[in-house]
């Protein structure tokens, strides 16, 4: 991975992408206009900050890449399993699809999320030249969104599953992310045979994995060739926004991919 400033707008881009054919970025929480507690490059709406505010954030994220405001295409993000892909960009009054997954063989659309503690998944597969962008908390990480992605690639564009990269970006680590017994139930059911591999013990404290648990979900449906950046959101609060860390008072970073034409 790599970090990059301009204009004071700071983001990562993953190298398992370096050479291919897509502009993609994880912003950071700096170089924007937001007041605390949302300081300062916040994208998220129904939060507490201003329309205006996030509008410009957005707005400057695209300044960065060069890329034009009026290609964005982003949805109501829900915690689930639902894949779209959009015909077009979303225009400034259509309303919000609920998903939590896009994907596109359109070099007219960059598909934009936002994230707290939640796991961006990028998808790009060569060939076919399809990108994909995904939002998984544990919700969605019990629900495999990412391999619903994956699915509805293979049956829409007809891809191979393991011609697909993927890239795992900041969010909250299995350091701080403890979780309850009710939930370590659902996860035991849900990956009956590898359970063990995201989930350690600390005394009567049970951690969760979701970097892991991601990289078996992408592994399971076929995709081999995964980069994670490992960056805990909830121990890097001075870069990333992190709803656990941060008590709920806190913004939304985001997540972009696009096709080169």
């Amino acid at each position: 991975m790599a970090f990059i400033t301009v204009n004071r707008i700071k983001y990562l881009q993953f190298d398992l992408f370096s050479g291919m054919p897509v502009v993609q970025a994880v912003f950071t929480r700096h170089g924007g206009v937001s007041d605390s507690p949302f300081n300062s490059l916040n994208l998220g709406g129904n939060i507490g900050d201003s329309d205006t505010n996030i509008i410009e954030n957005k707005k400057r994220i695209f300044e960065a890449l060069k890329l034009p405001f009026e290609s964005q295409y982003d949805v109501w993000q829900v915690h689930g399993d639902h894949v779209v892909i959009p015909e077009g960009p979303r225009k400034p009054l259509q309303p919000y699809l609920e998903a939590d997954g896009i994907l596109t063989d359109s070099a007219e659309i960059t598909m934009v999320m936002r994230f707290a503690d939640c796991v961006p998944i990028l998808l790009y597969e060569p060939h076919k030249h399809i990108a994909g962008i995904v939002h998984a908390g544990w919700q969605g990480t019990l629900k495999n969104t990412v391999g619903a992605a994956i699915s509805k690639m293979i049956q829409v564009y007809a891809v191979k599953s393991d011609d697909i990269v993927a890239a795992i970006g900041p969010s909250i680590g299995p350091d701080h992310y403890s979780i309850r017994q009710d939930l370590l139930l659902q996860i035991q059911s849900r990956f009956q045979m590898d359970w063990q591999k995201m989930i350690q013990f600390d005394g009567d404290k049970i951690f969760f994995d979701l970097w892991k648990a991601n990289e078996i979900n992408l592994l399971q449906g076929g995709v081999t060739k995964v980069e994670t950046v490992k960056l805990c959101t909830a121990c890097h609060t001075e870069d990333w926004y992190s709803h656990r860390a941060e008590h709920g008072r806190t913004g939304r970073f985001g997540a972009l991919i696009k096709l080169n034409g």
